[in-house]
């Protein structure tokens, strides 16, 4: 196929809108629920109709070292023409060719009944089998590659619509059970009526999320546009930091329901929830946690429009909360994992992340009037990103009170030692280099000091086309700020007892301030 026909090709399909619908490919019960919703209620005549299918569990495990993609496009025949794979060297094709045959089979079956119905609409029924891939950024990436009106998903995705809702701009929907669905409109976008199934729908009820659930119904009702959650943070607000009781963290995590569990690191239970129509993260520490108290004592008394603020805590005899502003863009090692999201942090964005962090580290060092905190965690894994890319510092467990284990008031202040040039200041210093590396790279450093010797030496050399992430290609006018920040990289991560740097002293020369940019 000449390149110019794959062009056209493409081009008529991003034309066409398109509905989306990711199911749990692992398990039966809920997917043809999903499908036939979608079908039933927001599929329109000459829609793209993709069936996303994810395996979480068995083949996902099997190969977790190696993702791959099978794609199978259902044509007026009902037979599926092509399989592709994403190339691995260590890839079996022979197990997955049988895994293919055996998952082809199944949606054939359940599908079969849909067929006529495409066809006669003209609907272009897709279908993609995806095994080692995060689920929410499958369903995040074939939205953002066609033209999408409509991203539907299984109950067994639940958990996904908050992180999704943060980066794709069309309306999504979690089909609960048969007829039933929450759904998050986006813009002003009313709920549709399919031509095939002219019935209206209203909503029935709103669930813990501030999503509203719909079902379809005899009577004509006006579907009014559910409540989308406010993004202005809930620790910004007044009443904030604040105790909440067992009950109303209850009532934000709809019971401590699994769907709403984001990810468990060490025993820490992460779920989302919504407070006050605003999207939050609630954390739960196990008894045997010694970390909840320290984290407490700190995140009490700080306060930074670049650090992920407390919003409030729980504390009852074993059962210890903290509840956070929640980051709807994730945090910048994720961005970094897909290619579509790290072309979004262009350098001006990356240049901007880079002086906030830096501010709020300042701020930690310098400006905090119980005494300087040092965080000793900072990476790309340690920075969330909010609305409009705004960056926030988190991960405060291993973050340190250099004045004493507690809090001086402050009329002690005046007689503590002066520790601006503590060493143990200098940890976050590097660190805060090692990160301007990683935004310039476009990866994760790790725990490992590979990507820093790699890069030492082409920072020395100014050879920063070597160091650059060649998925941002605008470089017109964001030059000077790259230098800037690989400028300060190279200070930060050469400081030693003959050559101290300060936090200020390295914000200076990712700004450009000129004095600091030469000073040797």
């Amino acid at each position: 196929m000449t390149r110019e026909r794959q062009m056209s090709l493409l081009a008529a399909r991003r034309s066409r809108e398109a509905v989306v619908v990711a199911v749990d490919a692992d398990r039966t019960k809920g997917t043809m629920e999903a499908v036939e919703w979608a079908l039933k209620h927001v599929v329109r005549p000459r829609d793209i109709f993709l069936v996303l299918g994810v395996f979480n569990d068995q083949l996902a495990k099997k190969n977790s070292c190696f993702p791959f993609k099978l794609l199978m496009d259902v044509v007026t025949s009902g037979i599926w023409e092509r399989l592709e794979f994403i190339d691995h060297e260590e890839v079996d094709p022979i197990e997955l060719e049988e895994e293919f045959e055996r998952k082809r089979e199944q949606y054939r079956s359940s599908l079969q009944p849909l067929y006529g119905l495409c066809i006669r609409n003209e609907v272009r029924l897709v279908l993609k089998v995806a095994a080692g891939f995060c689920p929410a950024r499958v369903a995040m990436d074939e939205s953002q590659n066609l033209n999408t009106r409509w991203l539907v998903l299984d109950s067994h995705f639940r958990k996904s619509k908050v992180f999704l809702k943060g980066h794709v701009s069309c309306n999504i929907a979690v089909v609960k059970e048969k007829d039933f669905a929450s759904l998050m409109l986006s813009n002003e976008t009313e709920p549709e009526i399919s031509p095939w199934n002219p019935e209206p729908k209203h909503p029935v009820e709103e669930d813990s999320e501030g999503f509203s659930i719909y079902q379809l119904t005899k009577k004509c009702a006006p579907a009014p546009h559910p409540q989308s959650p406010c993004c202005y943070p809930m620790s910004w607000r007044s009443g904030f930091p604040r105790a909440f009781s067992h009950n109303e963290l209850e009532a934000i995590t709809n019971g401590f329901a699994d769907d709403n569990i984001s990810r468990a690191p060490d025993g820490v239970v992460v779920y989302q929830g919504i407070l006050q129509e605003t999207s939050v993260l609630v954390k739960s520490y196990p008894e045997t946690n010694k970390g909840f108290r320290p984290i407490l004592k700190i995140l009490s008394r700080v306060h930074h429009r670049n650090i992920m603020n407390l919003v409030g805590y729980c504390s009852t005899g074993a059962s210890t909360f903290m509840i956070f502003d929640f980051p709807c863009l994730g945090n910048v090692e994720m961005n970094f994992q897909s290619d579509e999201l790290a072309r979004n942090l262009r350098w001006r964005v990356r240049w901007s992340i880079a002086l906030e962090i830096g501010g709020s580290l300042r701020y930690l060092h310098e400006e905090c009037v119980d005494g300087p905190i040092v965080h000793k965690s900072l990476c790309s894994c340690s920075v969330a990103l909010s609305h409009g890319y705004s960056a926030m510092l988190y991960n405060f467990t291993t973050a340190e009170w250099l004045t004493s284990d507690f809090p001086p008031n402050e009329d002690l202040i005046a007689e503590s030692p002066n520790l601006e040039g503590d060493e143990r200041l200098s940890v976050d210093v590097h660190d805060y280099g090692k990160f301007l590396l990683e935004l310039i790279v476009g990866k994760s450093a790790g725990k490992d000091q590979s990507m820093i010797d790699w890069a030492l030496p082409l920072l020395e050399n100014g050879e920063l086309c070597e160091l650059m992430d060649s998925r941002v290609t605008e470089i017109a006018g964001d030059a000077r700020m790259v230098q800037h920040m690989a400028h300060a990289a190279l200070r930060c991560l050469k400081i030693d007892s003959d050559h101290k740097l300060s936090i200020s002293e390295a914000l200076a020369i990712v700004r450009g301030d000129e004095l600091a940019t030469f000073k040797q």
